[in-house]
C-alpha cells in the first residue's frame, strides 16, 4: 500500500490531515459536519458517507487528494464519529438525513461517496432524491448479497433482540489490543501495510467509540438495518434502488474484503444502468483509506 504523500503543500501526511469541523443542526440532531480544506468555492460539490462504526474520518485522505475536483463535506452520522444518537439509525433514516443535509448545504447536484452501510445510504437517496446526486461512488457497499457469509451472521446476531447487546458487551470485555487488531484484520486487506499515521488514527478512533454511550444502540440498529435489507422483498429491495439509478456510478471493490464479498461486484454493474468498476486485489472495506489515489483517480475519469 502506498502512503500517499501530501498533496496541499505541506509534508505532513494525508491521512493526519484533519479537516475543519461544524456543528450543523438536521433532522433533530447537531451533525459535526467536516469540510474538506483547500478546495475552491467554484468547484462541485460532494458529499463523503462513512460506513457503520465509523466517521467522518474514513475519508481524509481521499477527499484531500480530489480538493482540486471537487468541494467535500463529510457528516459524521447520527450515533457515530462525534454525533450524538437522536432516533433508529438504519438505512433509510440515514438516507432522509442525507438528503435535509444536502437540501441546506448545496444548491446543486452533488458527487456522492459512500462506504459499506454509507454506499447502501447513498443508493437510496440517489433513487429517492435523484435531483440531488449527480454521481455515486460506492466503496464496498452494504447491498443484500445472496451468500451467507460469517459476516452476515455477525449481523444476524447483532441484530437479534437480547444476543445483540450480549454479544456487543461480552466483546467490549476483551482486552483493548485485541479487539483493535480483529478490527484491523476485518477492515483492511493487509493492516501490516499500514502507515503508521493511519494506524495511529484508527485505533485513536476505536478507544473514543468506546466511551460515546450510544455506541452499542447505533450498532445494533444499524445492524437490523442491514439485516431487514437483505431480507425485503425484490421489489422493494435496494437492487431496485439501484436500478433506478440514472447517474453515473464507480463501483470499486475490494479483493480481501472480509466484510462485503467482492464477487458481487458483477451483479452491482449489471443492475447499475451506468457503472463503472474498479477493482483492487489488495484491499480491504475501506479501499478508499488504503488505496485512496487509485480510487481518486477512478472518479476523476468517472466525471470526465
Amino acid at each position: 500500500m502506498e502512503s500517499y504523500g501530501a498533496v496541499t503543500g505541506t509534508d505532513v501526511p494525508l491521512a493526519t490531515q484533519e479537516w475543519p469541523a461544524r456543528q450543523v443542526p438536521v433532522a433533530g440532531v447537531d451533525l459535526l459536519v467536516r469540510d474538506v480544506p483547500g478546495a475552491a468555492a467554484e468547484l462541485p460539490p460532494a458529499l463523503y458517507v462513512h460506513g457503520l462504526g465509523g466517521s467522518s474520518l474514513n475519508w481524509t485522505a481521499l477527499g484531500l487528494l480530489l480538493n482540486d475536483t471537487v468541494r467535500g463535506i463529510a457528516p459524521d452520522l447520527p450515533g457515530f464519529g462525534r454525533t450524538p444518537l437522536s432516533g433508529p439509525t438504519g438505512i433509510s433514516e440515514q438516507a432522509d438525513v442525507l438528503v435535509k443535509l444536502l437540501e441546506s448545504e448545496f444548491d446543486q447536484p452533488a458527487h456522492v461517496f459512500g462506504n459499506s452501510m454509507g454506499g447502501a445510504a447513498a443508493v437510496a437517496l440517489a433513487a429517492q432524491r435523484p435531483d440531488l446526486v449527480a454521481s455515486l461512488t460506492l466503496v464496498s457497499p452494504a447491498l443484500p448479497h445472496p451468500r451467507v457469509s460469517a459476516s452476515a451472521l455477525w449481523f444476524a446476531a447483532l441484530a437479534t433482540p437480547r444476543l445483540g447487546p450480549v454479544v456487543l458487551e461480552r466483546a467490549q470485555r476483551l482486552p483493548f489490543d485485541r479487539r483493535f487488531q480483529a478490527s484491523l484484520a476485518m477492515v483492511f486487506g493487509d493492516p501490516r501495510a499500514l502507515p503508521p499515521e493511519v494506524r495511529a488514527i484508527y485505533e485513536a478512533e476505536l478507544h473514543r467509540r468506546d466511551t460515546d454511550p450510544w455506541n452499542m444502540q447505533a450498532t445494533t440498529d444499524a445492524a437490523k438495518s442491514i439485516l431487514r435489507s437483505s431480507l425485503a422483498p425484490p421489489r422493494r429491495s435496494l437492487w431496485a434502488d439501484a436500478a433506478s439509478v440514472k447517474c453515473p456510478v464507480l463501483l470499486v471493490y475490494g479483493g480481501r474484503d472480509r466484510l462485503v464479498d467482492a464477487r458481487i461486484r458483477t451483479k452491482a454493474q449489471r443492475t447499475f444502468p451506468d457503472a463503472r468498476l474498479l477493482y483492487l486485489p489488495k484491499s480491504g472495506h475501506v479501499a478508499q483509506m488504503e488505496h485512496p489515489e487509485q480510487v481518486a483517480a477512478a472518479f476523476r475519469d468517472l466525471v470526465r
